[in-house]
């Protein structure tokens, strides 16, 4: 049938593969309409490219982003959006975020045996899915207090990966301990399983959506959970206590709300969540981990052990940040294959597999942002927040920092916002004291509202790109829906905390004598966004 197809109609079918015509349609003529957008209005035609880029990224099951994302991209340094030295400047400026997905990612993979076993058995142990919800969200916080967020949505990728696998292939009639099964056809699962895969597919999809909101619940407390966090600290002159304590007043009963969120939404089974592990699907898992342990030799054993020491390399090397996380990843890439004979390049290769598609995805998102940079289109917002004054300005700074991080960079927002304070405080239009209290509202603004959409958060943006979204039928749309009811608590619950805790508790703060005044002067953000 192809070859009766003429050349234009082949050329089509080929292009973007398997995607809907519509939507093939849809991308070129984006592609037709924004140079005439360009050449008639360069801010409108900087914001419709966003609207487009989050198009593709909604429709991540329908097409993979980075073809239809990167010909919008490549198409907006052509017509002079941005250039690509700008773009060069963007990628280098968050080289350490390529690091890690290349390399931390890679080395998790090489630590699933380990991850595997010890959350097969909290699975097992742990009977109400409220609590073991909860568990899920709590050590997703707790990790990324200390560690990256795409760090730890790597490791529970992992675990969850690993969970489907093991039932899809009895679902087959497949050996659960056979590595060629192909676990993303339904072709093979007999219908009397179908349901319970259904239900396992859910049960699975709610603890990867309670964790990745957990990553944002703990990323936000302290100065080395988010990337932006880290910036704002410099630039205010904080260490790491203070920084603890200056977010308090917002995080803390952000976190108590969104830690009772995730109870309230699994009890009532509310926005998609509520789904219970079936008891074929734990017999399965349970047969599966005692069969494990039953026939583990000595030499399997000794990979558990190896894997659980680089585990702790991994931890204290990222808290104490004795090197960029990439590098911590290339060595657990090093330590972990080195130990357990995994010598062959086409066993490392597949380690690679699910960062890499990612990593060029988030290369091209650096454009848009260098786009967003140069057609100066958060400019308006910015001024006017500026007009704002006192608890107001707090609280208009909060909304406008959770706006703009649904739809753009996290680092980039809070880097831009931090500047223009900055700026207001070296022209002396804010004292140090109001420059500290927008730093908290900044700092949580942009990391509060923006689990709203996958691109407000990376963490959930490599989640909806990774190859278990489709697998867990985990779309753009269902999983803004999950996200719904975290965006509105930790959102509103921020804001009160902004407008009506963070003025009294950082007074009272100064008068209990646990943070100091600081002087007028902080160093300026290095170049670079």
């Amino acid at each position: 049938m192809s070859s009766t197809l003429s050349m234009p109609r082949a050329l089509m079918a080929n292009f973007l593969g398997h995607a809907p015509d519509w939507y093939k349609l849809t991308i070129v003529g984006c592609l037709i309409v924004n140079p005439i957008l360009f050449h008639l209005s360069p801010f409108l035609a900087g914001w419709v490219l966003i609207v487009e880029f989050i198009f593709t990224l909604a429709m991540a099951l329908k097409c993979y982003p980075l073809q239809p994302g990167g010909l919008l991209a490549i198409e907006a340094v052509i017509i002079g959006m941005t250039s690509p030295a700008h773009v060069k400047a963007e990628m280098l400026a968050n080289l350490e975020v390529l690091l890690l997905l290349i390399f931390m990612v890679a080395g998790i993979y090489f630590m699933k045996d380990l991850l595997l076993t010890i959350f097969t058995k909290m699975l097992l142990r742990v009977r109400s899915k409220s609590l073991l919800s909860l568990a899920f969200c709590l050590a997703a916080a707790f990790l990324s207090a200390f560690l990256d967020a795409l760090t730890v949505v790597a490791v529970i990728i992992a675990v969850a990966t690993g969970f489907y696998a093991i039932y899809h292939k009895v679902a087959s009639g497949t050996d659960p301990h056979n590595d060629d099964h192909d676990h993303t056809s339904d072709d093979a699962v007999h219908e009397l399983t179908r349901k319970d895969l259904n239900i396992f597919r859910a049960f699975l999809r709610s603890l990867m959506m309670h964790a990745s909101v957990g990553t944002a619940l703990g990323g936000v407390c302290t100065m080395v959970g988010e990337p932006q966090n880290l910036i704002i600290a410099e630039n205010a002159g904080w260490q790491f206590v203070e920084f603890l304590l200056r977010m308090g007043p917002v995080t803390l009963p952000v976190l108590i709300c969104g830690l009772a969120t995730c109870l309230v939404v699994e009890k009532f089974k509310l926005f998609g969540y509520g789904a219970k592990l079936p008891g074929a699907v734990r017999q399965v898992l349970l047969d599966y981990a005692q069969a494990q342990d039953a026939k583990r030799s000595n030499r399997d054993k000794a990979k558990l052990y190896v894997q659980a020491v680089v585990a702790v390399w991994l931890i204290l090397g990222l808290a104490l940040h004795l090197a960029a996380v990439g590098l911590i990843g290339l060595s657990v890439i090093i330590f972990t294959t080195s130990a357990c004979g995994v010598t062959e390049e086409h066993q490392l290769g597949k380690a690679f597999e699910e960062s890499l598609p990612f990593t060029a995805l988030l290369a091209v998102f650096f454009t848009v942002v260098a786009v967003i940079i140069d057609q100066q289109l958060f400019r308006p917002v910015i001024d006017w927040v500026l007009t704002f004054e006192g608890t107001h300005q707090l609280a208009m700074f909060y909304v406008a920092n959770g706006l703009l991080s649904m739809v753009s960079d996290n680092v980039f927002v809070g880097t831009v916002y931090i500047n223009e304070v900055h700026a207001a405080l070296n022209a002396g239009t804010i004292t140090r004291d109001q420059f500290d209290m927008l730093a908290v509202a900044i700092n949580t603004g942009t990391n509060l509202p923006s689990v709203a959409t996958p691109n407000g958060q990376a963490a959930f943006l490599f989640l909806l790109t990774s190859a278990l979204a489709p697998l867990l039928r985990l779309s753009y749309g269902r999983m803004v829906w999950m996200a719904l009811p975290y965006t509105l608590v930790l959102t509103l619950v921020g804001l009160a905390s902004v407008y009506l805790l963070l003025p009294d508790m950082t007074q009272s703060l100064y008068d209990h004598g646990l943070i100091n005044h600081h002087q007028p002067g902080a160093s300026m953000i290095p170049s670079g966004h």
